[in-house]
């Protein structure tokens, strides 16, 4: 599938499940978009230096958001990479669920499937990818200046399917935990240690550690940096060895 009609798929799909509208905050701010610069150092084959675009939703009903992510990984994979030389990447659909209540804690979900649209192939994974994943966040109270503190879970599994038969298959089991700080201008600061276990490596583990502040420009903007570093388990689905972020988001 190209990166053309993956696109067109997630549109469709938007367009059927309808807006959300007034069950967005603010009003009919139902979509985002966003602009990422990152630099990544000793990546895995998706997790090198890139420029990446982000759509995504805002849905009625049972769906909270559809996301389209377009990937443009530099031709120079190390960290300083080209930003103007960029190449097609693996695009990236997210379908994401309302929050369900289980034994009195809220649970988001999605599910996401990556099309192998990168050129040229070595720039992607090669094989289309399954992944659903679910996610609990809980209050830690009250913070300094007004912020409030909260922490979350997240797990995950991705498998690897079709494709090039050559390259090698995905089966990782990925982890997120964060502690955060929100600020009620909206601003927000956190912490997050995402270990994972890679099963076509016979379970061998690895993790990556961020810092990621962001600020909220206006009601609409949003300014983020991030930064992170190979915790352990260098060579493991999921990790790289340093990186650097930059990204606005613009919801409208």
């Amino acid at each position: 599938m190209t990166a053309r009609r993956a696109a067109a798929a997630f549109l469709a799909v938007a367009a059927h499940a309808g807006p959300a509208g007034a069950q967005s905050p603010g009003g009919a701010r139902d979509w985002l978009v966003e602009l990422k610069r990152q630099n990544t150092g000793r990546g895995t084959a998706d997790e090198s230096t890139r420029t990446q675009v982000k759509i995504e939703r805002a849905l009625a009903g049972p769906f909270a958001f559809a996301r389209l992510e377009l990937p443009f990984p530099d031709a120079d994979t190390d960290f300083e990479g080209d930003a103007f030389d960029p190449r097609p990447g693996d695009v990236k659909a997210r379908l994401a669920f309302r929050a369900v209540t289980v034994g009195g804690r809220a649970f988001t979900s999605y599910v996401e499937l990556a099309f192998p649209t990168a050129d040229p192939e070595s720039l992607g994974t090669g094989k289309f990818q399954w992944q659903a994943g679910a996610r609990t966040r809980g209050p830690l109270g009250a913070g300094p200046a007004g912020t409030q503190a909260s922490t979350s879970l997240q797990a995950s599994q991705a498998v690897s399917f079709g494709g090039d038969a050559a390259r090698n298959d995905t089966n990782l089991t990925k982890f997120e935990w964060d502690w955060r700080l929100d600020h009620p201008a909206g601003h927000y600061a956190k912490a997050v240690a995402k270990p994972s276990i890679d099963w076509v490596q016979g379970g061998k583990t690895g993790a990556v550690g961020e810092i990621e502040g962001g600020w909220a420009v206006s009601r609409d903007w949003t300014l983020i940096l991030l930064g992170g570093g190979l915790l352990w388990g260098e060579g493991v689905g999921g990790t790289y060895g340093r990186r650097l972020e930059i990204k606005a988001s613009f919801r409208f």
